[in-house]
């Protein structure tokens, strides 16, 4: 059977009007408007997961520190005593290696030690999105306080 249009008829068929396109960009844009905050406010409740998953991997060597040495390391020694033996006194006589590393925040600031803490024996914290103690939302602390 022979189409009744000419193959340049048909060519022409074939591609989208511009109509169409602005409909399809428009349904993009909209559906972009409506997701990339969702999508923005999950990046920030990523990284305060990642840093109240980092505290706490820092107490349970801290526990380990504490139930070789029967001491946790002074605020001198920090969580570098987690890395390396401490040479300042109370030197350990059972240390070991605790972590290969020490994590940062997920903004890129160490986490802070205090010992004697201020909420428990010793504390862990990262100071949130600010880099600065105290703060809500994003900013606010997380540490090892906190559930």
């Amino acid at each position: 059977m022979k189409s009744k249009f000419s193959p340049v008829h048909q060519r022409l068929q074939c591609g989208f009007t511009l109509i169409e396109l602005m409909v399809v960009l428009l349904i993009i844009g909209v559906l972009a408007a409506l997701i990339v905050p969702n999508v923005l406010n999950r990046a920030d409740d990523a990284r305060v997961t990642a840093a109240k998953t980092d505290v706490t991997n820092l107490m349970q060597a801290l526990k380990l520190y504490k139930l070789d040495n029967q001491r946790y390391p002074t605020a001198d020694q920090g969580l570098q005593a987690l890395l390396a033996k401490p040479t300042t006194p109370p030197v350990p006589n059972n240390w070991k290696t605790y972590l290969d590393q020490l994590p940062k925040d997920p903004w890129g600031a160490p986490y802070v030690y205090l010992n004697p803490g201020i909420k428990g024996e010793v504390d862990v914290m990262s100071y949130g999105a600010d880099g600065q103690a105290g703060g809500e939302g994003n900013n606010a602390d997380i540490g090892s306080w906190q559930p």
